[in-house]
């Protein structure tokens, strides 16, 4: 897509969620002291942080749920902190379906969104110990049918390019084609008709790029992608209501539903299905679940005294490799990104890990690491991402290296988050011409348009009205005339919120027809055949 709108709301879910944004961070208010000599100079910190400022500020957690979910209005969340390699914290707010009076405990399971990204890069680091692939084998080895635009860069993509988003792919690659209901595999096969930016100078975040190196990684297994996470993470972690398949998701009876917010509140209307892409965002999880792989990051790879990931394989996962947002001034900190992991910097020098998940029909989650403290917290909601999720989680850190909330982090959070679940399409929100031009007769759109990327398009006179009907299950849109050759229809799916409106402009000798929601992908020409 290419309007402006569309950007803000991809990049804001992807990158300037993360924990060390610039716009949102934290003033420093803490007293200078001593560098802990013992510690070598780049792991040195501007304050220290005593244990029981710690204890209080896991102690306040209920409060500041219970702050959140009143302030924010979403129907449910559940947070959970670690430290030490324990859980110390678990507990869930609010309830799981508006209209049910079924309550959040920590055991609900949630969709995680794109911090399943984070999950999966444990996935591949448990692999990559376990021998025969590294991160930097590239994706073609094991999935040798998979392709990009460019040969070389098809030969020599890795693992690693794809889950740092630096593989020359545009942003959300692949997304459009899974609203229009084209499976993994399907989708996986489409990229290679997209036009690439530069390869690993450029970071444009991908579901499908991560999910491509996942598949590769299967395929090196033997099995299947979420039977894989399950055998090597989830069961070895005592996940038991954690999957990456949707079908398990669905069938929990103790499940968070999603919401998106409504003139009349929040409501349950949509239902975010993710298998397609469920290596970048499927996986559904409790904050029970959660803290145990939250405490086996923090102990390198190790849980309950076993080392279930090699640390030598997870450290490049959560060090810094590329930067996903540059810096506005010399005084601001940028935010970076690893492999399936943010990195940030809070003010006090101490190194944060994290991700945000969002799923505009539903779903709002979010961790984040204190390495250095070796503790972390998460918090998931069933709600499209108003930044409650970011904002308990910084509230709490700030509570842990200050003793106290330095900022109302929820309304910095809300200015963020907004575009997410913002109409796209030029026309979105505009009322139609007073007086429009009438385009060509309607029987004379009537044919099929290719296009190499989203398939065949065929426009059909239904009723004395054009409709479109594309996609591999022939997914019907009505058309409606608003301005000489340009008509609009409603799209459907995560990356269209409510509000959308998709514009189809015709040439002028009805030979190809554009769609403006399309236009970020670089192939949204349709070619009358």
């Amino acid at each position: 897509m290419n309007n402006k709108i569309s950007m803000t709301r991809r990049q804001a879910a992807a990158t300037s969620l993360g924990l060390g944004a610039a716009a949102l961070l934290a003033p420093d208010t803490a007293q200078a002291a001593a560098p802990d000599a013992s510690l070598p100079p780049p792991q040195t910190y501007a304050a220290p942080v005593p244990g029981e400022q710690i204890q209080a500020a896991i102690k306040k957690l209920p409060t500041l749920a219970q702050d959140l979910l009143h302030k924010s209005g979403v129907p449910g969340l559940a947070v959970a902190a670690v430290y030490n390699g324990q859980t110390v914290y678990a507990e869930g707010f609010g309830i799981r379906r508006v209209g049910s009076p079924d309550t959040v405990n920590a055991d609900t399971v949630f969709q995680l969104a794109s911090v399943s990204k984070s999950v999966s890069a444990t996935v591949l680091a448990q692999q990559i110990g376990h021998g025969g692939i590294s991160w930097q084998t590239p994706v073609v080895k094991h999935l040798p049918w998979f392709a990009l635009s460019d040969h070389w860069v098809t030969s020599h993509v890795t693992l690693a390019d794809m889950f740092a988003h630096r593989s020359g792919l545009p942003d959300h690659a692949g997304d459009d084609l899974e609203d229009l209901g084209y499976n993994r595999i399907q989708v996986l096969h489409q990229l290679r008709y997209l036009p690439l930016h530069s390869f690993r100078d450029t970071y444009d975040y991908t579901n499908f790029g991560v999910t491509a190196a996942a598949e590769a990684v299967a395929e090196a297994a033997g099995t299947d992608w979420a039977t894989l996470a399950e055998t090597i993470l989830y069961k070895p972690l005592n996940m038991h209501a954690t999957s990456s398949r949707f079908g398990d998701f669905i069938r929990r009876p103790n499940r968070a539903t999603g919401h998106v917010k409504t003139n009349a509140g929040y409501a349950a209307k949509y239902q975010r299905q993710p298998d397609a892409q469920s290596p970048a965002g499927g996986v559904s999880a409790s904050v029970r679940d959660m803290a145990h792989w939250l405490a086996m990051v923090l102990q390198s790879g190790e849980y309950n005294g076993k080392q279930i990931v090699d640390a030598a394989a997870l450290l490049p996962a959560v060090t810094a490799e590329i930067v996903s947002t540059h810096t506005q001034n010399m005084s601001a900190r940028p935010d970076l990104y690893g492999y399936g992991f943010i990195v940030g910097t809070q003010p006090t020098g101490r190194i944060t890990l994290g991700h945000s998940g969002a799923f505009a029909l539903g779903a709002g989650t979010a961790f984040m690491l204190i390495p250095s403290l070796n503790l972390g917290i998460i918090t998931l909601t069933n709600a499209a991402p108003t930044g409650a999720a970011e904002a308990l989680n910084a509230s709490f850190a700030d509570l842990v290296q200050y003793g106290t909330v330095t900022r109302d982090w929820y309304t910095g959070y809300q200015h963020l988050t907004a575009p997410i679940s913002a109409p796209v399409g030029a026309l979105a929100g505009k009322p139609q011409p007073a007086n429009p031009a009438p385009p060509a007769s309607l029987e004379s759109h009537v044919g099929i348009y290719q296009n190499a990327y989203y398939g065949p398009a065929e426009i059909q006179l239904r009723d004395a009205a054009l409709v479109m009907k594309i996609g591999p299950h022939n997914m019907v849109f009505p058309l409606t005339h608003w301005d000489s050759e340009t008509f609009v229809y409603t799209p459907v799916g995560e990356n269209a919120p409510e509000g959308s409106r998709a514009a189809i402009t015709f040439s002028k000798n009805l030979a190809a027809f554009t769609i403006d929601i399309y236009a970020e992908s670089g192939v949204n020409n349709f070619v009358r055949q």
